[in-house]
């Protein structure tokens, strides 16, 4: 369950500062733009969620190279800060924010375990990627990184 009261405050951001806000989930199947339009009003700030679950929408919708998913993988922080940045700048949009991971409970090797996710977020000023290794089941670990990425929106316009 996601805390109600970081949802809230997330919320309250984006129409206080009049931001827009767009989503490329990866592991995160799209939790995020649903929570975010869990929130009555949310069409002020909330533009479009892509879901871009594979290595090909990832390229084909999100323009990430397929040489950045190759030398660094799809969970990296690389393809992370790629899916922020291009989903803010294609939605014409103030915060891109991306997540790509390993939701679990299967697909973690000993370099890449389950429960590692990077998430992003970015502005045209900055783009921040973070890296968490989660330790719960699939649900868990997704409404955990739901939850990073709206500490780290919290911490970017507060700084």
């Amino acid at each position: 369950m996601i805390n109600e009261e970081l949802l809230t405050k997330v919320s309250e951001l984006f129409k206080n500062k009049n931001l827009t806000v767009a989503t490329a989930e990866s592991c995160t199947g799209g939790m995020i733009a649903n929570t975010l339009t869990n929130v009555s009003g949310s069409s002020k700030y909330f533009e479009r969620g892509i879901v871009s679950y594979s290595n090909e929408s990832k390229m084909e919708i999100l323009d990430v190279s397929e040489e950045l998913i190759e030398k660094y993988g799809a969970v990296s922080d690389r393809v992370a800060i790629a899916m922020a940045e291009n989903i803010r700048k294609k939605a014409n949009v103030d915060v891109g924010i991306a997540t790509t991971g390993i939701a679990g409970p299967t697909g973690g090797t000993k370099d890449k375990p389950v429960g590692l996710v990077y998430l992003a977020v970015s502005t045209k000023d900055i783009t921040n990627v973070m890296k968490h290794n989660f330790k719960g089941n699939r649900i868990e670990n997704k409404e955990k990184t739901c939850e990073a990425v709206f500490d780290l929106v919290l911490k970017i316009f507060r700084e």
